[in-house]
C-alpha cells in the first residue's frame, strides 16, 4: 500500500495477550480530543476524528510508547482531510448557488421570487400558512409545530414537505407568466 506524505507512518506494534483495546482508548482519547480542539476542530467533529484516529491505532496495534505521536499525526491527517472534503463540498454548493442566482435572480436581485413566494403564501389555507410562518419566520422545529397543530411529528414533516412542493410549483407557475 502506498503511503502519502501527509499520512501517519506506522509505529511500533503492540501485541500479545495483555493488549487491551479499551484501556488503550481510555489512556489516549482525552489527549487526542484536546489536540484536535486546540487545532480549532469543533467538539462534535473532534469526537468523531479522535475516534477514527484511535480505531486506526488499534487496527495497526500501535504500542503505548508510540501512541501519542501516532495519534496526533493520524488525527491531524484525518482532520485536514475532512476540512478539505467539506471545503470542496462548500465550493460546489457555492458554484451551484451562483448559477441559480444568475438564472433566477440576477435581473431583479430576487424581487420577483420574493413577490411570487409572498403571493403563493397569501393564498394558502390558514393552517398551512400558519405552519409555514411558524417554521420559517419564527424558527420553531417540527416537534413544536406538531404540538401546536395537534398532529404527530411525522405528520408535521409530511405537511411541510407537501407545502414546500406546493410553494415551489406555485412560484414556478407565477414566474412563467
Amino acid at each position: 500500500m502506498h503511503r502519502h506524505d501527509d499520512e501517519p507512518a506506522t509505529a511500533s506494534v503492540q501485541s500479545g495477550p495483555d493488549f487491551d483495546p479499551a484501556s488503550f482508548v481510555r489512556r489516549h482519547q482525552v489527549a487526542v480530543f484536546r489536540f484536535l480542539r486546540s487545532a480549532g476542530c469543533p467538539a462534535h467533529a473532534a469526537e468523531e476524528v479522535a475516534q477514527d484516529a484511535l480505531l486506526l491505532a488499534l487496527e495497526r496495534r500501535i504500542g503505548d510508547d508510540q501512541a501519542p505521536g501516532f495519534l496526533r499525526q493520524a488525527a491531524k491527517f484525518l482532520w485536514l482531510r475532512r476540512v478539505r472534503d467539506e471545503g470542496r463540498a462548500q465550493a460546489r454548493l457555492l458554484e451551484a448557488a451562483d448559477r441559480l442566482w444568475q438564472r433566477d435572480c440576477a435581473a431583479d436581485d430576487g424581487d420577483g421570487l420574493i413577490a411570487a413566494l409572498q403571493s403563493c403564501i397569501a393564498i394558502l389555507p390558514e393552517r398551512s400558512r400558519l405552519a409555514i410562518e411558524r417554521v420559517y419566520r419564527d424558527g420553531i422545529g417540527r416537534e413544536q409545530l406538531a404540538l401546536e397543530l395537534g398532529i404527530g411529528e411525522h405528520g408535521a414533516r409530511t405537511l411541510l414537505q407537501r407545502l414546500r412542493a406546493h410553494l415551489r410549483d406555485c412560484i414556478e407557475r407565477r414566474l412563467k407568466r
